[in-house]
């Protein structure tokens, strides 16, 4: 008998509007990685129909590509190469004249602010600007589709927000961009629509404020403190919609916070942060707060 196959995706769908940012979160081994991969014709899938800008995939999976650029989580530059090199030879993949890829490596260089960078060898590249390196090589086709997949991890804020900045003209140009992500402010920021991916099922799906204003109280309050745990047991839960403990912090979600507050306010040994809900508690509501491996 052959071995069964673990089954990664199940029964995932959906659909992208032109010019919108789609996220997929969901923990680490949800099946993001697989879905962008099924959607690139990388992965056969066992079943199902997948159409990739018009064309389906994996049968044109080659002619679909052409359209669409790609940045993988982690930055696989030539290092063999200058950047402007990188972005020659990348350019090459997709059939374009020489002449046509060294009109658009000027705008490229100044998008990614890397002009002074021209001439530089890869490792003498700071991991940010590798990372916008990486990005702007994907748009050397002029693409109508990008994926990207993990686009910010391991940046510092800097260059997080100014990579931000970057996708939201691509945005304002037309482009259409489906980004995985494991920062929820930078879901909550960029995506118009996201879907929420959990052992391999598309467990919600929406606009992110619509699915918090759904899924989660409007309200939370952190309690922490070495008085923490025994508030919560006694008054957390009376006032607390409903109430979670997560190593030493009580979390508590309500869509009235007056008696939390006035609970708290003169307790001994404890802090409290009360902030509108947000992205990461809707994450952690659908998909628990175990760590994944």
């Amino acid at each position: 008998m052959g071995k069964a196959r673990a089954l990664v995706v199940d029964g995932v769908s959906f659909s992208l509007r032109r010019g919108e940012c789609y996220g997929l979160l969901g923990p680490n081994g949800a099946g993001k990685t697989t879905t962008l991969r099924l959607c690139l014709g990388l992965t056969e899938p066992d079943s199902g129909e997948i159409r990739l800008v018009g064309y389906p995939v994996p049968k044109q999976a080659r002619a679909a590509r052409v359209r669409v650029g790609v940045v993988p989580q982690g930055d696989n530059l030539d290092p063999d190469f200058t950047v402007e090199e990188n972005l020659l030879v990348f350019g090459r993949y997709f059939g374009l004249a020489e002449d046509v890829i060294k009109a658009r490596i000027p705008k490229l260089l100044e998008f990614a602010n890397l002009t002074a960078k021209r001439t530089a060898n890869i490792g003498e590249l700071s991991g940010g600007m590798k990372r916008r390196l990486t990005l702007v090589r994907a748009l050397v086709n002029d693409p109508d589709l990008i994926f990207m997949d993990e686009p910010t991890t391991g940046l510092d804020p800097q260059a997080r927000h100014m990579i931000w900045d970057r996708l939201k003209s691509l945005l304002n140009e037309g482009k259409t961009i489906v980004l995985t992500t494991h920062f929820m402010d930078e879901a909550e920021r960029l995506c118009d629509r996201l879907a929420v991916i959990d052992h391999g099922k598309l467990i919600a799906e929406g606009a992110p404020h619509a699915l918090i204003a759904e899924h989660i109280e409007a309200e939370v309050v952190e309690v922490y403190g070495d008085g923490a745990i025994a508030w919560g047991r006694s008054d957390g839960i009376r006032h607390a919609g409903r109430m979670e403990i997560s190593g030493e912090t009580v979390f508590c979600y309500t869509n009235d916070a007056k008696g939390l507050l006035a609970s708290l306010h003169g307790a001994s040994g404890v802090r409290y942060l009360h902030r509108p809900a947000n992205l990461e508690d809707l994450f952690l509501k659908l998909t628990g707060r175990e760590m994944r491996d």
